[in-house]
């Protein structure tokens, strides 16, 4: 009995025996790969939570664009983020020939990877001009462009809630998608105005771009520093958008924010013009104070915020239409690197970079204002064929002079105009005006030629022409090489009555664009600077450094 009684206890123990193995087995798989299922599976393509909705890549959408899907499942994946890669799959991007710039980028899809663990700068390359321009800039490692390839883990770590800073990404991504669908859609009723026509590039895209501009876009002005030099700036001179900007962007309500925390940019509120006058030692041909002033003002902000070292400046701006505003930013290497340049002096020779640089035109307020200086006859009542008037001043304008300077009847170019005859009735006399560039590659007779109805001939190399991102400045403007001077009236007469009619029709229609307000108006030159910052912004990504 007791053999009998030891074998069917040992039957019992080898039966219980292989029960624990496989429960074993499933227990130490579960500890290896955690409890969490989603864990178990690769997520490169899994939804992720941004601000209470989940984007997904999806391979139904024939744009690219991002869906969202049921939040209910991003609970488990809080610690992941989205960044645009590349599409290999042969849709279009949000530009292309047709959109904000003329260039071919790459198209984009989401892919979930882990929170970064170091402050990173996605690139979505999103309104380049060429493809030598696509990384937002020469930054340091932090910053990776969205085209290289990103490993993800085998599994995420330690998650975190999401911020605002995530939040206020995941509303550019929205903009973004926004835009893409815009480009080929149909138009988006305004009770202002609606673009259309030749004269952008892309009038869907730039619309749906200004209305979510509008509904988003947030900037911290900096309060450190005192007048003169900061927070103030000229409004009766050549330079007086700087002094234009600081004033309408600290008044505004709309865009401004004082909650840095929730601001898309960062504005750096210096008057390069103010520098120079109450900084600079007059002809000493010093730029050390200046130099020592934005570079201590810069050390300031970043000591008493987090936000410069966060993106390394890539999310800050600063605007200058003097002459010096290009050398000011070389100040500091990060300000002339990363941050957003906003300048008049747009010389692509001179280091000015399209992809994150905005060029924003030179305006000659003389009296503070434009009353007076708008409007002009229309194509039949303009007799001249062409007009300049101006000093030597830079290289090219004694060339300009030189070959047609008293030469020719139908083009009119004097160095000084004769008593009694005005400058701006000669403008509204004219069918084309010549804007040749100074000792700088900005002229405020661009605007002036604008203002008054006259298509303006720009007589420049190296300039990148003022919102050219939206504007097709091809389609109610003049582009002429310095070497094509003396082929200048050979040029114009080329171009056929009924071509040059339409050209200054669209002059008309963009004018809207160079109008300076107080206080601005939808659509007009200070909106048109934000757009423009705001482009930029939409084109690189800023995570939290943890």
């Amino acid at each position: 009995m007791g053999g009998v009684r030891w074998g069917q206890e040992s039957s019992s123990s080898m039966k219980l025996l292989l029960f624990m193995v496989p429960l074993v087995l499933v227990a130490g798989l579960v500890f290896i790969l955690g409890p969490n299922p989603s864990s178990w599976v690769s997520f490169a393509n899994a939804p992720v939570l941004l601000g209470g909705s989940v984007i997904t890549s999806s391979s139904s959408t024939s744009s690219g664009a991002v869906t969202v899907t049921d939040p209910s499942e991003a609970k488990q994946r809080e610690g992941l983020v989205v960044v645009a890669v590349e599409n290999r799959g042969g849709e279009k991007a949000i530009s292309d020939d047709t959109d904000f710039n003329h260039s071919s980028t790459p198209p984009f899809s989401v892919q979930a990877i882990q929170t970064p663990q170091q402050p990173v700068i996605m690139t979505h390359r999103f309104i380049y001009h060429n493809k030598d321009e696509q990384n937002v800039s020469q930054l340091s490692p932090n910053v990776t462009p969205v085209n290289e390839s990103y490993v993800p883990p085998e599994r995420p770590k330690l998650q975190r809630k999401l911020s605002i800073l995530d939040r206020t990404e995941a509303g550019l991504i929205q903009a973004r998608a926004a835009i893409s669908e815009a480009r080929n859609g149909n138009q988006t009723q305004d009770k202002d105005y609606v673009p259309v026509g030749p004269m952008y590039n892309n009038a869907n895209a730039f619309h749906r771009s200004y209305l979510e501009m509008e509904k988003q876009f947030k900037v911290f002005v900096y309060e450190e520093g005192e007048p003169p030099v900061f927070h103030n700036g000229p409004c009766k001179s050549i330079y007086s958008m700087e002094g234009n900007f600081i004033h309408a962007i600290e008044m505004n309500d709309q865009f401004r924010t004082r909650d840095p925390e929730k601001a898309h940019v960062f504005f750096l509120p210096f008057s390069v013009a103010m520098l120079v006058q109450f900084v600079y030692v007059r002809d000493s041909h010093d730029f050390g104070p200046i130099k020592k002033t934005v570079t201590d003002y810069v050390n300031v902000i970043a000591g008493r915020y987090p936000y410069w070292n966060r993106s390394l400046g890539a999310d800050h701006f600063y605007l200058a239409c003097h002459d010096w505003g290009p050398e000011t930013s070389r100040s500091i290497p990060n300000l002339n690197e990363n941050s957003i340049r906003v300048l008049c002096n747009a010389n692509t020779s001179e280091g000015f970079k399209p992809s994150k640089d905005v060029s924003f035109p030179e305006i000659n307020l003389q009296t503070g204002s434009i009353n007076g200086f708008i409007g002009g006859p229309s194509a039949s009542g303009r007799p001249l064929l062409a007009f300049f008037a101006g000093g030597l001043h830079g290289p090219i304008r004694p060339v300009l002079l030189e070959h047609w300077e008293n030469r020719d009847e139908d083009i009119q170019v004097h160095k000084y105009l004769p008593k009694g005859v005005s400058y701006y009735e000669m403008l509204r006399k004219s069918r084309f005006c010549l804007c040749p560039s100074g000792y700088e590659v900005a002229s405020p007779r661009v605007v002036e030629a604008i203002y008054t109805g006259c298509v303006p001939v720009l007589i420049s190399d190296h300039y990148v022409p003022p919102f050219n991102d939206v504007l097709n400045w091809k389609s109610f403007s003049v582009e002429v090489s310095v070497k094509d001077i003396p082929r200048l009236k050979e040029i114009l007469l080329s171009i056929s009555p009924r071509h040059y009619i339409r050209m200054q029709r669209r002059v008309g229609l963009v004018r809207r664009h160079f109008e300076v307000h107080s206080p601005p108006k939808r659509y007009d030159v200070f909106h048109m600077i934000l757009h423009s910052v705001w482009l930029r912004r939409l084109n690189f990504r800023v995570h939290h450094d943890q």
